[in-house]
């Protein structure tokens, strides 16, 4: 058996790290399986979905490393949808409704105000051909409803182990709307059947569709794949996460500048056992991906500690692997060693750049102690000479520690924080370095 997983969001809005961590997770189990990774666009609803947004959801995977081994889009594949309605009238299986919405719902506060569970009732199988002509002469057009066993279905979930979903206590779901839109499950149990799915991984609001869909697979003559349900992503306020807030798409953050590895490193962590930390590599994580170590509780996603993950990346990532972007910014190796240590986002670089070669406001706090260190910068600068001049300057000042420091970091540049002025002075030069001390804008 070939482990075949699949991704599948809906072209009718951006990427979010909810809807991001599933794809992930789907990804790492692929990658470390030796399996397939399947993308596939659940592009039913055709009102709503957009090449837009399509285009955006590739395009996002794609930053983050996620490339799949297959596509599929949905609005292909209706003749298949089309053929598995048919068979499952014909088997008794799929049975129209002439409901309202507003009758259904006065269903539903009828049987809640006698504590009844608002399960619909099944009203429509007992519709005669002359009924439903009737209905149907009315200018109603029908929905159509899978047949449930009402018999519990049992499954081992990978995440959530033994698993039971009894399809008395669920309505019969609705797979066809009125105006002949097939709905999400279906076509999702028609694909899966169709791709050789072997493993469904999703978030553990699928539970009871789960329970469904397992019957609707087997409706169908086909095999159920293996499921795992992971717990949903909240807020660091324990609040769930609205996949609308845009800061949380992956678009937002791309834009803003964090590294899709920060990115990766946190979701797949998230809601396991494992500690958090920076990972460059995919296919490492995808290596230490273990069922076994997911966990149950709601996983907390916290802006800063992704924040504080990117700068931990930045820290690690060597030049070569940023020189491209760096080119642009006028930053070489020496420079990205020197402030690498100091940045959150690759950005920040462009701020030493500028504070490096560029011409500066000093801010000086001592004169008398920066004129003395501009008249002992030596002509040559390499990693030795910041330690050199302050035990020069101290020995003829008296100064020391933050008193010493202190005014040369601001005079030198501009900053009461930074890299080590160690590795900062050869890059200034001496020419800038005597000037800034002096007080002169250089």
């Amino acid at each position: 058996m070939t482990v075949t997983v699949r991704f599948a969001p809906s072209p009718t809005g951006k990427l979010h790290v909810g809807n991001v961590r599933a794809a992930l997770w789907n990804w790492l189990f692929a990658r470390k399986s030796g399996g397939k990774f399947v993308l596939r666009i659940d592009d039913t609803d055709r009102e709503r979905s957009t090449w837009e947004y399509e285009a955006g959801i590739k395009r996002d995977l794609e930053w983050l490393g996620l490339g799949w081994d297959e596509t599929v889009n949905q609005s292909d594949r209706f003749a298949r949808y089309d053929a598995a309605r048919e068979k499952l009238i014909e088997a008794g299986l799929l049975y129209p409704c002439y409901e309202t919405a507003e009758e259904l719902d006065r269903k539903r506060k009828l049987q809640r105000a006698r504590g009844l569970p608002p399960v619909y009732d099944r009203a429509a199988l007992k519709l005669t051909d002359k009924d439903k002509a009737a209905l149907e002469a009315e200018g109603r057009k029908p929905h159509w409803r899978f047949r449930l066993s009402q018999t519990p279905v049992i499954w081992t979930d990978l995440i959530r182990g033994e698993t039971t979903v009894d399809t008395a206590s669920v309505s019969d779901p609705v797979l066809i709307r009125e105006d002949g839109m097939y709905l999400y499950t279906l076509p999702s149990c028609v694909d899966d059947i169709d791709l050789a799915i072997t493993h469904v991984m999703r978030g553990e609001d699928h539970v009871t569709n789960t329970g469904v869909q397992i019957e609707i697979f087997r409706a169908l003559g086909g095999e159920p794949p293996q499921f795992a349900h992971h717990s949903l992503l909240v807020g660091a306020d324990g609040q769930g996460l609205s996949k609308r807030l845009g800061s949380l798409s992956i678009e937002a953050m791309r834009e803003d500048g964090l590294e899709p590895s920060s990115i990766s490193s946190l979701l797949a962590k998230l809601g396991t056992a494992d500690p958090v930390l920076p990972v460059r590599d995919l296919q490492t994580l995808a290596e230490s991906f273990d069922f076994e170590r997911v966990g149950r509780a709601p996983a907390r996603f916290d802006m800063a500690e992704l924040e504080a993950l990117n700068a931990k990346i930045l820290h690690e990532t060597p030049f070569e692997d940023v020189a491209a972007r760096l080119a642009d910014m006028g930053a070489d190796a020496a420079l990205w060693n020197a402030v690498r240590g100091n940045i959150t986002r690759i950005g920040d670089v462009a701020h030493w750049v500028a504070v490096i070669g560029g011409e500066i406001a000093p801010v000086i706090e001592d004169k008398g102690l920066t004129d003395e260190a501009s008249a002992l910068v030596p002509d040559a600068l390499d990693e030795t000479s910041w330690a050199a001049l302050t035990k020069a300057l101290q020995e003829k000042t008296g100064a020391k520690g933050k008193k010493l420091f202190m005014p040369l970091r601001l005079a030198l540049t501009g900053e009461a924080r930074g890299p080590e002025m160690a590795v900062m002075l050869p890059l200034i030069g001496a020419e800038k370095a005597r000037a800034r001390l002096r007080g002169v804008r250089a």
